[in-house]
């Protein structure tokens, strides 16, 4: 279980691209400034299993471009593994809006009433000289193909991601957004 407490803590907390966003302004880039907010919430999750030794995270992603801010929030289940670390992710609980979901609007929940995300393939993450890298790629239909890669350590998380229609990226950028902790 070291290992999990180990991913757990290098990605909880907030998190901002602000030394990233100025640069690729200074440079002429089109580029988001962006925000994450992970928070454990198994406090927020009612009748757990005894057991039980998984971290569920709520992901709270903003992205501004242009000046509109986009808001993206995700509720993860992070549990240790022979392999490494898996990260699956779980649908918004219901009565949740969708498009303001936090850690703090989060109202209790039943763990017997959350549902595992059937589209997001989980990914698997591996430790090497104190980097956790890993991700996966979801097919969300037969032409939707979102991509994942990951890399976390104390100082950083460096996250990319891509979303592909027929083959051509709807979403996404050519360098990884580079995230340090607030």
């Amino acid at each position: 279980m070291m290992k999990l407490e180990n991913f757990v803590g290098m990605m909880t907390g907030h998190f901002d691209n602000k030394d990233q966003f100025n640069k690729m302004q200074a440079e002429g880039k089109i580029y988001p400034y962006a925000e994450h907010v992970n928070t454990i919430c198994n406090d927020k999750i009612n009748n757990l299993p005894e057991d039980f030794k998984g971290k569920f995270v709520v992901e709270e992603s903003y992205y501004e471009i242009n000046g509109k801010r986009h808001a993206s929030p995700h509720l993860f289940l992070i549990t240790e593994i022979e392999q490494g670390i898996l990260l699956s992710s779980y649908e918004i609980p219901k009565g949740e809006d969708k498009n303001t979901f936090s850690y703090d609007s989060m109202k209790n929940v039943d763990y017997s009433k959350l549902k595992k995300s059937e589209k997001f393939t989980p990914a698997l993450y591996h430790e090497k000289d104190g980097i956790w890298e890993g991700g996966s790629t979801s097919q969300f239909s037969p032409v939707m193909t979102f991509k994942l890669w990951e890399k976390f350590s104390n100082n950083f998380l460096e996250v990319s991601e891509s979303m592909e229609v027929n083959g051509k990226r709807t979403f996404g950028y050519d360098e990884p957004i580079i995230y340090k902790r607030v």
